[in-house]
């Protein structure tokens, strides 16, 4: 028989990966947000008072199994019925319902009038997220798999598909929303907490489901104008350089659009910046030269059910020319 002291050390290895599993940039239980706060709340309360429930059930069977030995009159049978299976149930479980109610608005806000400073578009696509910010001035920056909020200001997001149902989640700041083709969803979200998070989709949407995310980073006010204000200026791009002309002479421009030069493709990710983001193909690796030429090369080993094609047929040469091209594109 298992000893106390291997008891209790059995009982905290499984209880690690529990608490583990409460923080990170991916964590609804770390919320960074005021949405996920009230995401948080709701939870604990729920588990809370699924916890009591629980314990009153042990301790009642436990007082039935050794305590009490003598038989129990049908008056005392039918009164412990009644209230134990009707009772009780009816007033938990209401109360739980009413302040999950109560609770809702919070969980999803709207935006009202003038309250969202920034406004930003998200579509999205398999297994990729087009992503425009709408300036107050009219004008538009435009992006891909990364999001830019700023800390302490709402922002009111714009969501609608393409191709099938995604489902767009940022844990830490709030709960999900679905992307629906043909509707535009809004979610509002309002960080609390400057960090780069980590964004899913949560709706399954073919084979790279699980590799469509995206880093959501929460910058103050001030850097995040900033920000914006570089992104909205084309990456300086020398026509002569060896990279843009393999990058034109194998036609991706007819799918990637490059600010500032004649490509103006839709049909995959926008790549005006694509040197400064934080990650490659939706999140999937780190942005850097030697993952950029593995993607290049062959996206389907990486990221299956992906339209890109491959390139596998690029001389080193080649290859290192545009990646060196794309990567300078900040």
């Amino acid at each position: 028989m298992m000893s106390a002291q291997w008891r209790s050390m059995a009982f905290c290895a499984g209880l690690c990966p529990v608490i583990a599993s409460c923080s990170g940039v991916q964590s609804a239980l770390d919320p960074a947000g005021e949405e996920a706060k009230s995401v948080a709340t709701l939870f604990w309360a729920m588990t809370i008072g699924g916890l009591i429930i629980w314990a009153i059930v042990v301790a009642i069977s436990q007082y039935a199994a050794r305590w009490k030995r003598g038989t129990i009159s049908e008056k005392a049978a039918g009164q412990v019925i009644l209230l134990g299976g009707v009772v009780f149930p009816i007033v938990v479980l209401t109360a739980l319902l009413v302040y999950a109610l109560w609770l809702m608005p919070f969980l999803r806000p709207f935006a009202k009038s003038g309250e969202a400073s920034t406004r930003i578009e998200v579509v999205g696509n398999q297994f990729w997220w087009h992503v425009v910010y709408l300036r107050a001035d009219g004008s538009k920056v435009v992006s891909a798999n990364e999001i830019r909020l700023p800390v302490g200001e709402r922002v009111e997001f714009s969501l609608t598909s393409s191709d099938m149902i995604h489902s767009f989640w940022i844990p830490a700041l709030g709960g999900k929303m679905d992307l629906i083709p043909g509707r535009i969803n809004r979610l509002s979200l309002l960080a609390q907490r400057k960090g780069t998070y980590r964004g899913q989709c949560a709706e399954f949407c073919g084979t790279s489901h699980a590799f469509m995310a995206f880093p959501a980073v929460v910058m103050g006010p001030v850097e995040f104008e900033a920000w914006l204000e570089q992104r909205s200026v084309p990456a300086a791009t020398d026509p002569t350089n060896a990279g843009h002309a393999v990058f034109f002479r194998e036609k991706c421009g007819e799918c990637h659009s490059v600010a500032g030069t004649a490509a103006k493709g839709s049909a995959g990710p926008d790549l005006s910046h694509v040197g400064s983001r934080l990650t490659l193909a939706a999140g999937r690796m780190e942005n850097s030269e030697t993952n950029m030429a593995r993607f290049i090369a062959d996206p389907g080993s990486i990221k299956p059910g992906s339209q890109m094609p491959g390139y596998q047929n690029l001389s080193e040469e080649d290859l290192s020319a545009v990646v060196k091209w794309l990567k300078g594109l900040q």
